[in-house]
């Protein structure tokens, strides 16, 4: 039985319809599949662009969503992390899934324009973020932000990101976060686990060689070395404890599901709360292909109610 065959049904024909990436080839083409047309905006939720120190002492675009209406009352806030293999991507992408979560967690959530790969290897993305979530905790009084109710998320390669800074806040003693959402996140740049070799259609949305090429790019001169930062890999850190409680998911036909069930497992491992959902005949970024699918709806929704319980302590 081949991959297509185990794809849901209400899933199958946008796989098969998808163009695939083709990063080594055409990586401008490829960031252009990503360019959606602008959205009209919520009525309930306010977004506002602001440009902020980053990682390099440059500055970078951050977009704050916020309720239209607000008492003097702080808010949660959630710092959000766009995908796109630390390649591709832009905090744009994303405006609906951030009024979303405005609204299901009734929080302030920022989304970071990091620098992206080959242009800007690593570590360029993680000081970004890194800077991101220095930025939101220490002007939270001007924002309307409770510091002590901040999380992060992100999804695909800002999944892997999200890891990356939950490992880089905790060893620096950086801002405190309750919470981190690394959705069908990207750990493993080694891609010797079993579900690393089970996705190679082209039109994928993503493949083993976009995988190889994307990480390639990212860690540009130290891909071979074996000392890798977990700051760059994070499935490559050695402890996980103490890291803040954990919410993912990922589809079983995705090609991080080992390294993510290895994640999860090394989680609970050492002792941090951790909850996943494993969507059967489903693909990466499935409810972000084909949002209107019923195992589509459920998935966001999970994520969606997760992280408002975890920000508003139900």
């Amino acid at each position: 039985m081949t991959i297509n065959d185990r794809i849901l049904p209400e899933l199958r024909q946008a796989y098969s319809q998808f163009p695939g990436f083709q990063l080594d080839e055409d990586l401008e083409w490829s960031r252009r599949l990503l360019d959606l047309p602008p959205l009209e905006e919520s009525e309930l939720v306010v977004t506002t662009n602001r440009t902020i120190p980053r990682g390099d002492g440059g500055e970078m675009l951050v977009k704050i969503y916020e309720p239209v209406k607000r008492n003097h009352d702080k808010l949660p806030a959630m710092l959000w992390i766009h995908g796109g293999g630390f390649v591709m991507g832009h905090p744009d992408m994303d405006d609906l899934l951030c009024e979303r979560f405005v609204q299901t967690a009734n929080c302030v959530v920022i989304s970071v324009d990091y620098r992206l790969a080959p242009e800007h290897p690593y570590p360029a993305a993680i000081e970004d973020c890194y800077a991101g979530l220095v930025w939101m905790t220490t002007e939270a009084p001007t924002l309307g932000i409770d510091s002590k109710r901040v999380a992060i998320a992100g999804a695909s390669g800002g999944g892997g990101l999200t890891a990356a800074l939950a490992l880089m806040a905790r060893d620096k003693g950086g801002p405190s976060i309750i919470f981190q959402m690394p959705l069908y996140p990207m750990l493993d740049n080694r891609n010797e686990t079993a579900s690393s070799y089970e996705i190679t259609d082209s039109h994928a949305t993503w493949s083993r060689t976009n995988n190889l090429t994307a990480w390639r790019m990212y860690l540009g001169e130290e891909q071979d070395t074996h000392e890798l930062s977990p700051y760059a890999v994070p499935s490559r850190a050695d402890n996980l404890a103490g890291l803040p409680p954990t919410y993912t998911c990922i589809g079983q036909l995705d090609l991080f599901r080992d390294e993510t069930l290895d994640y999860v497992t090394r989680l609970a491992q050492a002792g941090v709360d951790v909850e996943m959902n494993l969507y059967p005949g489903s693909f990466h970024c499935f409810e972000v292909f084909v949002p209107d699918a019923e195992i589509s709806l459920r998935a966001s929704q999970n994520y969606l109610d997760a992280m408002a319980r975890a920000l508003n302590g139900r």
